[in-house]
């Protein structure tokens, strides 16, 4: 193709220039001085709007990761990563402890009751959950991710009638070491309750560091748990495996190994009442804060609809100059996506900067404003946790640019709908 001049121009080259024309003028028209005031606010806003929207979703989808994180680690420094529940009295419960020792999948097995009951001291009752455990099985399963404040499970010889419980327990109960407690085993035979009554002496507290266990466990010895009511319908056996990312097929595995009997759960299971919550949250949460980018998308719609209008006779001008009905529609929609590229960009770096520093000013704010954001007798933990993930920002980076991109679309077609004959005319 030649030019006015006869200079043979390459088709390639001729595009390349086409193209960098159309992003000039719609970066000119974007950052023109001379537009109308009401113009640049609209625009303004709808770039405002997006930085807000992206900052914000990327800033509570991390503390809903960090929050999702702190709660495994929470359960887990608790809680078994897989239960076993079937019908076994003491011998079969050994036989099966053999059994699955053997097994490549676990490390650490631990047999236990576990029961509700309600504790009275004095005028004070509480209802609680009951552990019936083997303190030389049940030490592999903790391990040291529970402190003892005072004496440990150890104390918890069989016929010794002894009992660990969690601090908060004590605190609300007002009890103190080698204070004694009644406990009742509330029994249902052929439909009448029939309330079991047993004396136990307080021998020690923990902290686990979830509220849930914290508030409400109780700790004894698993021959004495045995003596208040049958074991057959309350055991469990507890297990660790090497990974609890993996503890799913390690399920499975155990499954086949002792058979349909068995109902056999995984720490995933147990909890995942929690986990699907936390996981709705951040489904909507992102729609919320999706919809907030969508009225930037609109705002950015009617600030160029309003720049098309202004504009019109420039495009008349360019179109007598021999530009196409494309590269005019492109140049509303470079101009669109320039807001949507800014926006999301400035977002994101905002975003990041605030989510990677949340579990630092998250106190500052706390103390500005008088009041715990996360007060440790609602929530597991007790400060804001953020995790900020590759994944997420890269997924919130495309469908904010993709909204606020395709908001371009209709305002850059009506711009190819305007004469340029009639404009010229001053119609």
């Amino acid at each position: 193709m030649r030019n006015n001049y006869g200079i043979n121009i390459p088709l390639q080259s001729r595009t390349i220039m086409i193209k960098k024309t159309e992003f000039f003028i719609g970066f000119r028209y974007l950052n023109s001085k001379k537009s109308n005031g009401f113009i640049s606010f609209v625009s303004m806003m709808s770039l405002t709007g997006i930085v807000l929207g992206v900052a914000t979703l990327i800033t509570i989808l991390s503390v809903m990761n960090g929050f999702e994180n702190e709660l495994r680690n929470r359960l887990l420094s608790m809680s078994a990563h897989g239960y076993i529940e079937g019908p076994m009295n003491k011998n079969e419960w050994e036989n099966q402890y053999k059994l699955i020792s053997e097994s490549e999948e676990v490390n650490a097995i631990s047999p236990t009751i576990v029961f509700n009951g309600i504790i009275k001291d004095g005028s004070s009752i509480r209802s609680v959950n009951v552990n019936g455990i083997i303190p030389e099985y049940e030490s592999k399963i903790l391990g040291n991710n529970i402190q003892y404040i005072a004496g440990d499970i150890a104390s918890l010889t069989e016929d010794s009638n002894s009992v660990l419980i969690g601090k908060n327990l004590a605190f609300s109960l007002n009890l103190f070491i080698d204070d004694d407690i009644l406990l009742m085993i509330p029994i249902v035979d052929n439909g009448v309750i029939e309330p079991i009554l047993s004396k136990f002496r307080v021998r020690g507290f923990f902290e686990a560091g979830i509220q849930e266990h914290d508030n409400s466990l109780v700790l004894m010895n698993f021959y004495d748990a045995s003596k208040l009511l049958p074991a057959d319908d309350n055991f469990r056996l507890r297990y660790l495996v090497d990974d609890p990312m993996l503890s799913q097929e390690s399920s499975k595995k155990l499954t086949e190994l002792l058979g349909k009997k068995y109902s056999i759960t995984d720490w995933t299971q147990e909890n995942s009442a929690y986990f699907g919550a936390i996981k709705l949250e951040k489904v909507m949460m992102s729609i919320v804060l999706m919809l907030v980018i969508a009225v930037a998308a609109f705002n950015i719609i009617a600030s160029l609809i309003m720049t098309v209008t202004e504009k019109r006779g420039d495009i008349a001008v360019l179109r007598t100059l021999g530009i196409s009905s494309r590269s005019i529609k492109n140049i509303f929609l470079y101009q669109g996506f320039l807001i949507s590229f800014f926006g999301v960009t400035a977002g994101v770096i905002l975003g990041c900067v605030v989510a990677l520093n949340t579990p630092e000013w998250a106190p500052v704010l706390e103390n500005f404003f008088g009041f715990q954001i996360m007060p440790s007798d609602v929530f597991y933990v007790t400060r804001i946790p953020s995790i900020v993930k590759i994944g997420d920002i890269a997924l919130i980076s495309f469908f904010s640019f993709l909204i606020t991109s395709v908001a371009s679309y209709y305002p850059a077609r009506r711009a190819t709908e305007i004469e340029p004959a009639s404009i010229l005319r001053g119609e």
